[in-house]
């Protein structure tokens, strides 16, 4: 019997991510690919819809490699659509945040991100599942939470949409800073000893990853496959304790206050006094109560 021919890779990209740098960067890709002779078929989605429209079709035709070229936002709508699937994920960093790529050891050099991708080794990582108040799930990859982050994102999607990344992160939170007057959230520990935790927070966070918002190490002890969720609250400040942060955070990524509670858990209910936003990755992914579970080894990724 004739065997058939296994199907090429899929690079799915978001040309507008990185302030159209994805766009822009397509040429380098394929020349990186076709050097190597690895066969790869890429597409340019304009908009959501049509990114997710190509990652189902390329699935049901039996693709198995599929790769997004973008930011986490990239990632998260290639992974949304191949979750629970005999599949494996690459991904070609090229957007403003790059946080969960950064998690896995890949940087924004296309060539290396190329070589990763041909050399095959993959491994299992976690992913978070959110569920809001309207009983909705979802899954996002990196970071969730509640307070500046989410307030801060429609001037990250407006002001300074093409700012880069960290910076982009932090001139939107001090913009949101103006009114904000903290979230008062209770933080529960299902199936575990941990004690409920209630505080007046600037940021209560839920990360899979050690990074967020473009580089910015909020929890640098958190791994992609341990089964463990980060929690990480920092307790209201004054404004201008957040501005004296700024600089530090702009040249180290490192947060340095002893007004943060850290705890580790893989199920976390998370409530706020009023209803609140909750975002993961970039995204508005409903309002507040909302539950966040880790999802064990539920990816496999193309990975150093």
């Amino acid at each position: 019997m004739e065997r058939t021919a296994p199907l090429p890779a899929t690079v799915f990209v978001n040309p507008a991510a990185g302030r159209g740098g994805a766009g822009r960067k397509v040429a380098q890709l394929r020349e990186a690919f076709a050097r190597r002779k690895y066969p790869v078929k890429i597409v340019e989605s304009a908009c959501a819809e049509e990114f997710r429209g190509g990652v189902r079709a390329a699935v049901s035709e039996g693709c198995v490699t599929l790769i997004a070229m973008g930011g986490d936002g990239t990632l998260q709508l290639l992974v949304r659509e191949v979750i629970g699937r005999d599949v494996q994920v690459g991904v070609i960093p090229a957007g403003g945040g790059n946080d969960f790529a950064a998690a896995l050891g890949i940087t924004k050099i296309v060539e290396r991100a190329v070589e990763i991708i041909m050399l095959g080794k993959t491994r299992l990582v976690d992913l978070a599942r959110v569920r809001n108040s309207n009983g909705l799930d979802t899954i996002y990859l990196g970071s969730g939470g509640v307070g500046i982050d989410a307030e801060a994102l429609r001037y990250a999607n407006g002001s300074f949409v093409r700012w880069p990344g960290r910076l982009r992160y932090l001139a939107s939170a001090i913009a949101a800073l103006r009114g904000f007057r903290g979230v008062q959230v209770q933080v529960e520990f299902p199936h575990s000893d941990l004690p409920k935790i209630a505080k007046l927070v600037l940021l209560a966070a839920v990360l899979n990853t050690p990074t967020f918002g473009g580089g910015l190490r909020l929890a640098p002890e958190a791994q992609l496959d341990d089964g463990q969720l980060e929690v990480v609250m920092i307790e209201m400040l004054r404004k201008r304790e957040v501005l004296a942060l700024i600089p530090r955070l702009l040249l180290t990524s490192e947060l340095k206050t002893k007004r943060v509670v850290r705890m580790r858990a893989a199920k976390i209910k998370l409530t706020a006094e009023k209803e609140t936003d909750f975002q993961g990755d970039g995204e508005l992914l409903g309002k507040t109560p909302v539950e966040i579970e880790i999802l064990r080894r539920a990816l496999r990724v193309l990975a150093p």
